[in-house]
């Protein structure tokens, strides 16, 4: 888990642990120096010839753009001036248009610049400002902690809607309501005491699957209400907040509103601006929330902190972990994270005593762990062992549900020749294709792109091949035959077509309408059923097999969560988990709830290795269409990086990515590793700004700071 450095930083109380390594961040070399290279509105063409005298505008605007260039652009006003720092603009760039962020109006121009060659903003995008300088400052440091421009930072920040929409709140009852009373567990209530009483430091709240975590983050968000803040509250996946809405509606009304992905850019400038009017003080929603401008902000609250899905995968990389300690910082609020199956980062750091971590052993409502086995794989004929079939019967005989889980999606997901060893690969991405049954085509998972099966071997015209393996389409298939008098739905991103269905499908689930429950990660955590009794784990070894070195704990991880959607209600729930691996020590250890086990042994392989946290990474990926291309920026970027590399620091590669390919371009990757953070990322920002001099148009560079993973 990274942590805001004093350079990056105002450092408050609110950041105890930012200057203990390995989490310290570089000295900051200043985002003013970089932002303050003016240029004219229109970038490499401005006419140096003088112009006559003009009236001078009573100031000018400085703007950002969504490009990936350290430096500011300087503009006329509008005719009306009615443009203003936070404003969006519509400005000439170039031979066309771009949709800019005013970060400042000087009243006078820098001396390298001339007014008479400045253009116009054509038209300003938002009555009032939608952004402060307070998420100026932010964006500022996202954009050097993350090594981005500064317009990028903003883009990220700022929602993209070009009007607010008159749509319905997404809670819409009155006023604060007084929760239902409910008394807390001996436990709950020592936590929350705990995080009340130490608001300045960061909390962690960890505790097996139903044992009240949730409950424990809406009583700290209601006193922090009730002391006049706000509160953000981060949940990986837009499916986790179904149940947690209606908690919300009923305790917070209309204080409270979701924000997500699905909806629309106006819906989300819509609850942005109620934000910003102080209409909303508790805001739910994934990564992006992070950034919600709420007033008086007193508390982020992490549920699944472990969660890749908080790491973005666009430019800018960020984390929102790591903003959110941003942002806390800032203002002095409360950080306070928790989950079932902890990184291994946050793990280290409360051993170590550097996050405050309250514990929860029991579950709530009655249940009780449950039974977990491992079942092998061998030999057996379909999907499905008999053992987790003798359970699935049993099950539905009692009246209960079924959730079987499987993290990967179609009917079969290898195609491969027993006689030539021929594979079938996406011709523009270095994966196998899948093959989905109802679309009767192999699909690249990656790109898109799909053929039709073929029906012999394509390179020797042998039918000894197929494809093999099974996804959640063949689950379905198998269960649908066995149990052909029982309620069957899948949930995947291939079922899932229309806005609401997977909130229609988990209603219907929760009120026993269905008796199995079959998808992927959807089904695997976060959501509490109390008809379920059985959960199957179809294949628990679909992330083992990946080149990356947090295979195991996300296998841990998702085993101990799925199994926690058992016998949440009821003393009686059971776990099957299938594999080829049994004996492999991330299942066997999901299996036995050896929590400490897993992470104690997963801390010493990582330290061996030298990888996270006991190491911090930079990674840079370069693509291009063109191969040569692609290695002749990775050689010549590696080089540079060279020159400014601590002693302390290692270089990895250029080397090809795990996926070399994907969507038509080759990939390479540069890995920086370092004890600390501080000189490879100096070296890092150094060697690009170097590269930007003459890189090369076709080549597109990626920097992930902190990456999760490294395909």
């Amino acid at each position: 888990m990274e942590m805001a450095s004093p350079s990056l930083s105002k450092q408050t109380k609110t950041s105890p642990l930012a200057d203990e390594t390995p989490f310290k961040v570089p000295s900051e070399q200043k985002q003013e120096q970089e932002a303050r290279h003016h240029d004219s509105g229109n970038p490499g063409t401005a006419s140096q010839q003088e112009h006559p005298a003009t009236t001078s505008p009573p100031f000018f605007v400085e703007v950002v753009f969504d490009i990936p260039l350290q430096r500011t652009f300087t503009y006329l006003p509008d005719d009306e001036q009615s443009v203003a720092v936070g404003k969006r603009v519509i400005a000439p760039f170039g031979r066309q248009e771009l949709l800019g962020f005013v970060i400042g109006t000087p009243p006078t121009l820098p001396p390298a610049l001339q007014e008479g060659n400045l253009k116009k903003i054509r038209r300003v995008v938002d009555e009032a400002p939608l952004y402060d300088e307070e998420h100026i400052e932010l964006a500022r440091w996202l954009s050097s902690y993350y090594l981005c421009s500064l317009g990028e930072a903003l883009a990220v920040m700022v929602p993209s809607g070009r009007r607010e929409s008159a749509a319905e709140a997404l809670l819409t009852e009155e006023g604060f309501i007084p929760p239902e009373t409910l008394v807390l567990s001996e436990e709950q209530e020592k936590a929350l005491s705990a995080i009340l009483r130490k608001p300045e430091i960061p909390h962690y709240l960890y505790g097996i699957t139903g044992s009240g975590k949730t409950e424990v983050f809406l009583r700290a968000a209601e006193a922090t209400l009730a002391a006049g803040k706000s509160v953000i509250y981060l949940v990986p996946e837009i499916g986790l907040t179904h149940q947690l809405e209606e908690a919300l509606q009923k305790r917070f009304g209309s204080l409270a509103t979701t924000v997500h992905s699905r909806m629309t850019g106006s819906q989300r400038l819509r609850e942005w601006l109620r934000m910003r009017r102080g209409e909303v003080r508790l805001v739910v929603g994934p990564r992006s929330a992070v950034f919600a401008p709420l007033q008086n902000l007193g508390l982020i609250i992490i549920d699944e902190e472990h969660d890749g899905s908080y790491k973005s995968g666009n430019t800018p990389r960020y984390h929102a972990r790591q903003v959110a300690m941003k942002r806390c910082a800032m203002k002095g609020a409360t950080l306070l994270l928790g989950s079932a199956t902890p990184s291994v980062e946050a793990w280290k750091l409360m051993e170590e005593g550097k996050l405050e971590r309250h514990i929860l052993t029991r579950r709530l409502s009655g249940g009780a762990p449950p039974e977990i086995r491992i079942l092998s794989l061998e030999g057996t004929e379909g999907c499905l062992t008999q053992e987790l079939k003798e359970e699935i019967r049993t099950t539905a005989r009692m009246g209960r549900q079924t959730i079987l889980f499987l993290n990967r999606r179609g009917f079969a997901y290898f195609y491969h020749c027993k006689h030539c060893g021929y594979e079938l690969v996406c011709k523009r991405c270095s994966v196998s294709l899948t093959y989905h049954k109802h679309k009767g085509r192999a699909l690249c998972h990656y790109c898109g792109y799909s053929v039709l099966p073929p029906s012999v071997c394509p390179q020797c015209g042998s039918v000894e091949a197929g494809f093999v393996g099974f996804g959640t389409e063949m689950i379905e298939e198998e269960v649908r035959q066995t149990f052909p008098d029982l309620r069957v739905r899948r949930v995947d991103t291939d079922t899932l077509g229309k806005k609401g269905s997977l909130k229609e499908v988990f209603e219907v689930f929760r009120a026993g309408g269905i008796d199995i429950l079959l998808g992927t990660q959807m089904v695997a955590k976060g959501l509490n059923f109390p008809g379920v009794r059985l959960v199957g784990v179809v294949l628990a070894d679909t992330a083992l097999h990946l080149p990356d070195f947090r295979a195991a704990e996300r296998t841990f991880s998702l085993i101990v969560q799925v199994a926690g959607r058992a016998g949440r209600y009821f003393p009686d729930g059971k776990v099957l988990v299938q594999t080829f691996r049994p004996s492999d020590p991330a299942i066997s250890r999901a299996c036995a709830m050896d929590i400490t086990g897993f992470y104690a042994a997963e801390l010493a392989v990582r330290k061996e290795l030298a990888f996270p946290p006991y190491t911090r990474l930079i990674r840079c990926t370069i693509r291009s269409r063109d191969p040569q291309r692609a290695d002749r920026a990775a050689e010549t970027l590696a080089h540079l990086i060279h020159l400014f590399l601590p002693a302390d620091a290692e270089l990895l590669g250029p080397a090809d990515c795990p996926l070399s390919l994907i969507a038509g371009n080759h990939r390479r990757h540069i890995i920086l590793r370092a004890k600390q953070l501080g000189g490879i990322h100096a070296a890092a920002r150094s060697a690009l700004e170097l590269y930007e001099q003459k890189r090369d148009p076709r080549v597109y560079i990626e920097v992930d700071v902190d990456p999760v993973q490294l395909l």
